[in-house]
């Protein structure tokens, strides 16, 4: 049997699919989530961690949370479609995500309470760097180990934001080393350098506000009792993602730019020696603009405009002969026009092929996608 994307989404465990902005990664993810729902019979999850938030609209499930959202199997069948499996959707809610963080690696209850209840704790973690790419590490791990889902599909970042999700582990490990972590806590642990900062801290007190340096100090002297979990769970998803069982699908248009970041994003993936399932192209002009007897068709077609065809035509459909000559104009300029983009298609695709072991091809629709037949339609390309 013939390679498929929807073999390759039986054949794994969880799949992380990256791409740039605009190109309908979400829903790409949520089109693969609807096709392994429909020809395998386990629990599929569709988590995203794009801000946008359009995977919910696509599925039609309403708002999303951390908390996954079953897609009814009403909503199949109204598609057209009988789901074998179970389609669940949810998204990474940060504050969520950070609460529960907490929780799991605090080593008892007492410094679990006293992260929770410090002052600046919403507001550092909430501004705190790549926190979005690391919780979403977090949470893949987390949906993984807990058995309940036999895919996880997951829509990352665009781009090559994608690459910053994917080494937020390696930053975490870091942090917890970084000089940036001593500076803020070994003013709290040495007596003697906090009375010689003393004056400096009672400056930054009168123009940040009370006890603010203090507040941040104190919080990262408590996270950094923390250091053994958080970096343990690092190397866990870190395994995660380079094993056998994960598999990663770059989706791109076949225009310039994003051709160029999904060959940056395979390339990448490539040295991290992480494994690239699929190229997904999507959007997709039809092979028979390129076609040349659509092309000799075409030209025939504008030359004709210009004699009889016009005047019959219009007497058949009752409108204005010079009206209906410049719209088979038009029309046969802008088939050449759509030809060439249709060819520079043809081009890429082949470009994108050398890069993975399978390229998937999306046709370009004449609506937006927005409600799952929509989607039951897309993955239809992947079988």
């Amino acid at each position: 049997m013939a390679a498929s994307l929807v073999s390759l989404l039986a054949a794994k465990e969880m799949v992380l699919v990256c791409g740039s902005g605009g190109v309908g990664k979400t829903t790409t993810a949520a089109a693969m989530g609807v096709a392994a729902a429909t020809h395998t019979r386990g629990r599929v999850l569709v988590m995203t961690v794009d801000p946008a938030r359009r995977l919910a609209d696509a599925l039609g499930v309403g708002a999303l949370g951390n908390d996954a959202t079953r897609v009814p199997d009403d909503a199949f069948v109204d598609a057209g479609v009988e789901p074998h499996g179970e389609l669940w959707a949810a998204m990474l809610d940060t504050k969520a995500g950070w609460d529960e963080l907490i929780r799991r690696h605090a080593p008892d209850a007492q410094l679990r309470d006293s992260v929770l209840a410090n002052p600046l704790y919403q507001n550092i973690t909430s501004r705190f760097v790549h926190s979005h790419d690391y919780l979403a590490m977090e949470r893949l791990h987390e949906l993984h180990t807990s058995g309940e889902w036999d895919l996880i599909i997951v829509d990352t970042p665009p781009s090559r934001n994608a690459i910053s999700f994917l080494d937020a582990p390696g930053r975490m490990k870091e942090f917890f080393g970084s000089r940036l972590l001593k500076w803020l806590t070994v003013p709290y642990r040495s007596r003697l350098f906090t009375m010689a900062s003393k004056p400096f801290y009672q400056v930054a007190d009168r123009v940040l506000g009370s006890r603010f340096l203090q507040d941040i100090a104190e919080f990262f002297i408590l996270f950094q009792t923390m250091e053994q979990g958080f970096v343990r769970h690092a190397r866990q998803v870190e395994r995660l993602l380079s094993d056998p069982r994960t598999t990663f699908v770059v989706v791109s248009t076949l225009e310039a730019a994003p051709t160029h970041e999904a060959s940056y994003l395979a390339r990448a993936l490539a040295r991290r020696e992480l494994p690239l399932g699929a190229i997904v192209a999507n959007r997709v002009l039809p092979r028979a603009f390129t076609a040349k007897a659509a092309g000799t068709s075409a030209r025939k077609l504008g030359k004709a405009a210009g004699g009889e065809l016009a005047p019959r035509l219009a007497g058949e459909l009752g409108t204005d002969a010079d009206a209906v000559e410049h719209v088979l104009g038009e029309l046969s300029e802008r088939f050449a026009d759509v030809a060439i983009v249709a060819t520079r298609e043809a081009e890429r695709q082949a470009e994108l092929s050398e890069l993975a072991p399978m390229l998937v091809t999306i046709p370009v629709l004449d609506r937006d996608v927005n409600e799952l037949s929509d989607l039951a339609e897309l993955a239809r390309s992947f079988t």
